[in-house]
């Protein structure tokens, strides 16, 4: 049985109009004031929750909050936690 010829086939290149290059900026490390204030809300919510389970009947202002103090506390560590995806 004869073998068969095998095709070969052009090697694909994008074409040159749709390669712009684009310069990307190098970005340096954050500043330790915006690490501070990531860590400090992050810790300032843990802080709210447990002063919350310790004593939250005694505070005035949170006695007024009631349940909100839960939204407050994990609100407040959720911010410091986005603030990690633009930590460098």
């Amino acid at each position: 049985m004869p073998k068969s010829k095998v095709r070969k086939k052009a090697v694909y290149t994008a074409p040159a109009d749709r390669r712009t290059p684009v310069k990307v900026k190098a970005a340096g490390p954050s500043h330790p004031v915006y690490i501070a204030v990531m860590l400090g809300f992050m810790l300032l919510g843990l802080a709210w929750l447990v002063v919350n389970y310790i004593a939250g009947d005694k505070v005035p202002v949170m006695m007024d909050l009631g349940s909100w103090n839960f939204g407050i506390g994990f609100a407040l560590m959720i911010v410091g936690l986005l603030m990690t995806m633009k930590w460098r």
